[in-house]
C-alpha cells in the first residue's frame, strides 16, 4: 500500500519502505514505476527477513560502510539492500525472478 507523506520521507529521498507501507514524497511519484518497483523490492527484502533484522542489518551494514566510505551518500549507496533495489529497478519484472535473499550477491 502506497501513502503520501513529506514527512515521513527523509529530506533527499523520494520514498521509504516501513513494511508493509511504501510512503512517497509526493502524489505525482506514485506513476513514477522505477521508484515504485525500487520501493517493492525492499519489501521483499524486509519480508525475507521478517522486518525487524532486515532493519537491524540495514543499520548495521551502513555503519559499516560510512566508516569505509566516510560519507553519508556512498555509504547509503553501497548497503546491499540498495544496491540489489538500485541495480535492477528498471526491470519491472524482477521481483517474479528474483532468488531468495537476492541481496546477498550486492554484500
Amino acid at each position: 500500500m502506497i501513502f503520501i507523506s513529506k514527512y515521513i520521507v527523509p529530506k533527499g529521498y523520494a520514498g521509504v519502505t516501513l513494511f508493509p507501507f511504501i510512503f512517497l514524497k509526493q502524489q505525482s511519484m506514485t506513476t513514477n514505476t522505477v521508484l515504485v518497483n525500487h520501493e517493492k523490492i525492499h519489501l521483499k527484502q524486509q519480508l525475507e527477513l521478517l522486518v525487524i533484522p532486515f532493519y537491524m542489518w540495514y543499520v548495521l551494514e551502513f555503519i559499516y560502510r560510512l566508516f569505509q566510505y566516510k560519507k553519508w551518500h556512498m555509504a547509503y549507496k553501497n548497503i546491499s539492500f540498495e544496491k540489489e533495489a538500485y541495480s535492477n529497478e528498471s526491470t519491472l519484472d524482477y521481483l517474479k525472478q528474483r532468488p531468495f535473499w537476492g541481496f546477498l550477491k550486492y554484500l
